[in-house]
């Protein structure tokens, strides 16, 4: 009975896409994909909880209907209807909920599950942001769907304004050589590709595997040893001090152990891809003055 429903729900769908509109408002996404809609989207359903909070940041936390798992920012995301997880969603209750747009994550989002739903002829927007001056641009298209530029416009300005600002101040720091680990088993790294990457490079870090093209490559003990950064970045999964953090310690021919930058930056703050980067970028930048002030002196 599930597939017969969901079949009907498709067949809905598609006849109702078949009425020919007058696109009012219209973005091209991260996949170089043009998003037309007839008018701003008022049911949109977010793939991932940093879009969601992007969304919010845009003005359009009041048209999302359906979110993901772990969308808890800001606070009123917490309330909206969940349709499974970025990498498990659910169609029906997608479907469901009669999204009028889809924003999904590129790299994070099962591709199967995205094919059928455009199946049902539902608009998909896709993100995939790799630089951090991206997330001025998305909140921008956000808001053009959404319907709420004016909000959207505001929140890139002042985003790109306390970019700047850290560009000035730490662009032209002296380098630091820097490992940002983002898990212990398998331990992985951020590679060239990932906004993490782009964050060391703005606070004047150099990703010591920052050459490596996949996106969160896994790297070896060894490896870390051989590169010898001179700080050790982590995430963790929520807002503790990962405690593997400290392993690091055995190892003290690393430099960043021997002069303990053992440093630590709130997942939330750095890993999602949404406004609050820049106070994950503030953070690391001042860890990565800590770890030039206490180099010997010449």
């Amino acid at each position: 009975m599930r597939k017969v429903w969901f079949r009907l729900l498709c067949a809905t769908w598609l006849l109702a896409a078949g009425t020919p509109v007058r696109a009012e408002v219209r973005v091209v996404d991260d996949s170089g994909a043009t998003i037309s809609l007839a008018q701003p989207a008022k049911r949109i359903i977010s793939l991932a909880p940093h879009l969601t909070e992007t969304l919010f940041a845009a003005g359009a936390g009041e048209r999302i209907v359906g979110t993901v798992e772990y969308s808890e920012y800001p606070p009123a995301a917490s309330r909206i209807a969940r349709v499974g997880g970025y990498s498990r969603v659910d169609l029906e209750r997608v479907a469901a909920l009669r999204p009028e747009l889809i924003i999904a994550w590129q790299s994070g989002n099962a591709a199967a599950h995205l094919d059928r739903l455009r199946a049902l002829r539902i608009p998909i927007y896709l993100s995939q942001l790799n630089r951090i001056e991206d997330v001025a641009s998305e909140i921008e298209r956000l808001g053009v769907l959404a319907g709420s530029p004016a909000v959207a416009n505001h929140a890139a300005d002042s985003f790109r304004q306390r970019l700047a600002a850290l560009q000035k101040r730490y662009g032209s720091r002296p380098p630091v050589p820097t490992f940002y680990q983002i898990w212990k088993q398998p331990l992985m790294t951020v590679g060239r590709r990932q906004i993490i990457s782009d964050v060391i490079r703005l606070c004047g870090g150099d990703n010591v595997f920052g050459k490596l093209e996949t996106m969160a490559p896994t790297v070896t003990v060894e490896a870390v040893i051989a590169a010898n950064p001179e700080a050790i970045v982590a995430s963790g999964m929520d807002e503790a001090r990962p405690e593997w953090l400290d392993d690091w310690r055995r190892w003290s021919t690393i430099t960043a152990v021997a002069r303990g930058n053992l440093f630590f930056v709130p997942p939330d703050l750095i890993q999602r891809h949404t406004p609050r980067l820049l106070e994950g970028a503030e953070r690391l930048c001042q860890h990565l003055e800590t770890a030039r002030s206490r180099r010997p002196a010449p």
